[in-house]
């Protein structure tokens, strides 16, 4: 079924076709094509970089890639939760749409649906390396794992850093290499360390041919940890050690890229998978100016921080205030290494490169906010319509009558304004049973 059945067609590259001549040599370098790095950490909340305003915990490397990049301040990830949010990321899809609504654990004997195309599985295809180095969380049984879906190399954790603690019985948490356990129970103090070398070498022996790492960091989701020189180093405390050594990654991440003078064809992007674990006090993050955190589908939940950074392809030094999401990677990704979508499945991400480089608007004329398989919001330009919200932990409730939220003026929510614009609640509401009307449709088409 082809995509454009689906999403808005927009005019994204050469002939229409969704691509770029980016296998045209970069300037300054002999090489034909564009590498992937994506570092995606763990419950990092929109209001924890210092270019975010907090006063106390440093990023000197997120600003140095903010400073020579584009940061976008309305950026979603998929989900409020760990798997569905890596899910989307993965699959260019909705949650709903991928198969994966809730958070997995050691026990269950589910993950990533094998029918499922990845990011890296099309790279891969296509004479790409790949590797996923980190929390993986879509299925800890071989068919789930990193190298059953498109990854050649893995290493990390198969799920969050707590789950021999939250679910009583089960084993310590263990690291992995490929499908391999190599420590159990994992040092946690010294994984963001670890994970960082083991980045690097891989970056270092695929310097010659195109590569996607897929670095994503275990923290800061709690249980906290941190290695030893960065014990006490941020006035914030443990929760800000554990940022500012996640910093310190993202620096050693840019040096070799430069050292290898690879950085010209690298675009690198940084993002969080849903907002701050709030309910875990001081070893929680902010969500800044933004309303909720982790489980809800309050902007505090879903939006998160954005840096992309691509020498001599994107401005430098940029603030982006269009929407964009974690679902566009897919497609951004795609688009660079000149690899057309999939044609058999909506594709819910687009091609952010006209966006990132100021030459478009945000391409989503809408963005649905989902708490497992329920739709509880969705946004469209300005305004949001919840339909449910988060009253805190992850329990729900119907609004009843549902609330309006103009994000431009009032991105932190306080103030319902559907009473005075029943025409928007009413075209929202239409937007949304729009599109679950279309989830049921090809629900019973694939049955």
């Amino acid at each position: 079924m082809n995509r454009r059945s689906f999403i808005k067609n927009t005019t994204l590259g050469v002939a229409g076709l969704g691509v770029y001549p980016t296998f045209l040599s970069c300037v300054g370098s002999s090489r034909r094509f564009t590498n992937f790095v994506i570092i995606f950490v763990d419950d990092m909340g929109y209001g924890d970089m210092t270019r975010s305003g907090h006063p106390t915990i440093r990023t000197p490397n997120l600003d140095r890639m903010a400073d020579g990049g584009v940061m976008m301040t309305q950026f979603y990830s998929a989900s409020p939760v760990c798997s569905p949010s890596r899910a989307a990321l993965l699959t260019g899809r909705y949650p709903v749409r991928n198969g994966v609504v809730r958070v997995l654990n050691p026990g269950d004997s589910v993950g990533i649906p094998g029918g499922e195309i990845t990011l890296a599985e099309l790279l891969k295809e296509n004479g790409y390396a790949t590797a996923a180095i980190g929390k993986w969380h879509l299925g800890h049984l071989p068919q789930y794992l990193p190298t059953n879906n498109g990854f050649d190399y893995y290493y990390g954790i198969p799920y969050s850093n707590d789950m021999d603690r939250a679910h009583k019985g089960e084993p310590p948490i263990p690291l992995m290499r490929n499908e391999a356990i190599i420590e159990q129970p994992c040092d946690q103090t010294t994984l963001t360390k670890r994970y960082t070398e083991e980045s690097i070498k891989f970056i270092q022996q695929h310097a010659k041919e195109p590569f996607l790492l897929y670095l994503a960091h275990t923290m800061p989701h709690v249980p906290l940890y941190r290695s030893d020189e960065f014990r006490g180093r941020s006035k914030r405390g443990l929760y800000g050690d554990v940022i500012e050594e996640i910093d310190w990654s993202v620096g050693e991440i840019l040096d070799v890229l430069e050292k290898q003078n690879l950085d010209r064809n690298t675009l690198v992007l940084f993002t969080s998978d849903n907002g701050p674990w709030t309910t875990k006090l001081q070893e929680g993050g902010s969500s800044g100016l933004l309303r909720g955190a982790k489980g809800s589908t309050w902007e505090g939940g879903v939006r998160e921080p954005f840096i992309a950074r691509f020498p001599g392809r994107l401005p430098e030094g940029t603030v982006s205030t269009e929407m964009g999401t974690t679902m566009d990677i897919f497609a951004t990704c795609l688009a660079l290494a000149g690899i057309g979508l999939p044609e058999d499945r909506p594709i819910d991400g687009e091609d952010l490169m006209p966006v990132l480089q100021g030459r478009s608007e945000s391409p989503h004329d809408m963005f649905c906010y989902f708490w497992n398989d329920q739709l509880t919001a969705i946004r469209s330009g300005e305004y949001k319509l919840h339909f449910q919200k988060n009253i805190g932990g992850w329990t729900f409730v119907d609004c009843d009558p549902y609330e309006l939220y103009d994000l431009e003026e009032d991105p932190s929510e306080q103030y319902d304004v559907a009473a005075q614009n029943r025409d928007v609640v009413s075209r929202l509401t239409k937007k949304a049973e729009s599109f679950v009307s279309e989830l049921h449709q090809l629900a019973r088409m694939k049955d």
